[in-house]
């Protein structure tokens, strides 16, 4: 018997561009109202693909290196156009030109190596040693709150005092030598950093202890492998202002005590172009010191904290 219905032409599938599938997927899972393993499998997918393309656009955004170059590029400009008006003499007010052929003869005579490495070098030391003292102390105050209560005030006051008060008392007990140095950066850097660490032990939500106590962690293992891990947004601002403080009582230090063994950092050179009155040397000295601590933060702090963020979900969201 024929039948009166027409038949249906077949269609090619529709192909979904490829760079919608992942939203798709995301949708189309959380608008279902079955909650199989399918769609969880679907969803999961789909949030991953979605966290992988917004990586692959975060790495090749040039502009991460383009707008510092062209920022440093004004400031020079505008440095140097300062200087061409001549409202200040060239001996008081030296140009870009000036300085980098000042950095030139330092470096001809050794002193801009020797007073880099040295400063560098106290600094990375001190700074290590601060962190190997600062997170135990940070640790133990944040999970005894007696202790906390008896020290956390002491602990704020010692990060605002400023390092440069410590440089006389360190000079009399330790006199010309590395200690006075090391003493006055771990004095910048320790309360910092514990007071760092104790904010973001702060910030960890209560569920995390009590997962860390039904699975029978030790006081050791919850702080090592629970509470640590967790603070560690807090911990790592604690560890960026710890460096910046150490850096700056360096430079105090140096640039106050100078003589006996004390070697010749960039405070001494700074402390150095004072003498002469040459401000060639201490412009030299004072963009030697900042080029070191812009250098710390791309290729240490920077990278660590972009890492954080990354593998929390909360790089999407941030301006870095």
């Amino acid at each position: 018997m024929p039948s009166n219905q027409t038949p249906v032409a077949e269609t090619e599938p529709v192909v979904e561009p490829v760079e919608t599938r992942p939203a798709a997927h995301v949708h189309a899972a959380l608008t279902r109202t079955s909650t199989g393993n399918e769609d969880l499998r679907q969803l999961e997918s789909g949030l991953d693909s979605l966290q992988s393309d917004a990586d692959r656009k975060h790495r090749i955004e040039w502009s991460r290196i383009l707008l510092p170059i062209a920022a440093l590029a004004v400031l020079i400009l505008v440095w140097q156009f300062y200087v061409s008006l001549g409202v200040k003499r060239r001996d008081l007010v030296p140009g870009p030109l000036d300085v980098m052929t000042q950095m030139g003869v330092l470096w001809n005579e050794g002193k801009l190596q020797e007073a880099v490495w040295t400063s560098l070098q106290r600094g990375l030391v001190g700074f290590l040693i601060s962190v190997a003292i600062a997170t135990p102390v940070g640790l133990l105050l944040a999970q005894v709150a007696p202790l906390r209560r008896a020290f956390g005030p002491l602990i704020s006051g010692l990060q605002v005092l400023p390092s440069v008060a410590w440089v006389p008392a360190a000079i009399i007990w330790f006199g010309l030598t590395d200690a006075t140095v090391y003493f006055v950066v771990f004095m910048g850097a320790i309360p910092s950093i514990i007071n760092g660490l104790i904010s973001g032990v702060d910030q960890i939500p209560p569920q995390y202890r009590r997962v860390g106590t039904v699975l029978g962690a030790s006081r050791l293992q919850m702080a090592l492998q629970v509470i640590l891990p967790a603070a560690l947004p807090g911990y790592l601002g604690g560890l960026k202002q710890g460096w910046a403080f150490s850096w700056r009582s360096l430079m105090a230090a140096e640039i106050i005590a100078v003589g006996g063994t004390i070697g010749f950092g960039l405070g001494s050179l700074l402390d150095q172009g004072r003498i002469l009155s040459d401000m060639t040397v201490v412009m030299s000295a004072i963009l030697l010191i900042l080029a070191v601590g812009i250098l710390i933060e791309l290729l240490v702090f920077g990278p660590v904290e972009k890492r954080l963020l990354r593998r929390r979900g909360l790089l999407a969201g941030s301006t870095r």
